[in-house]
């Protein structure tokens, strides 16, 4: 959940520098991280983006004349893809904490 948090942040920062001139999109590698996470088998809230994970620079499809990278409609559906993925996880999360306080309560 936290390295959703961590991509919501730069996908945001990203969206939020749409027209400044020569401003690159960053992004990360969240297959890698969650891969390496899954490999090492540590607790995933303890990774966050780090030397181990850098930003990447994003290529854009159609570069800008002024040097910006960042394309508008491909951000706002990584946003919208990251923010559906969060909630996924969010309630896959309740439920088991649902699960867990039912088996307490004997119901």
């Amino acid at each position: 959940m936290a390295l959703r948090l961590d991509r919501a942040e730069i996908i945001a920062s990203n969206l939020a520098n749409v027209d400044t001139p020569g401003f690159k999109a960053r992004d990360v590698d969240y297959q890698s991280i969650m891969q390496d996470v899954q490999s090492s088998m540590t607790n995933a809230a303890e990774t966050s983006v780090t030397a181990e994970h850098p930003l990447l620079y994003r290529v854009p499809y159609q570069p800008s004349a002024d040097g910006n990278s960042v394309e508008l409609n491909v951000e706002q559906a990584k946003f919208a893809q990251n923010n559906m993925d969060f909630q996924t996880s969010l309630t896959f999360l309740n439920m088991k904490i649902n699960g867990l306080y039912s088996a307490i309560k004997g119901k």
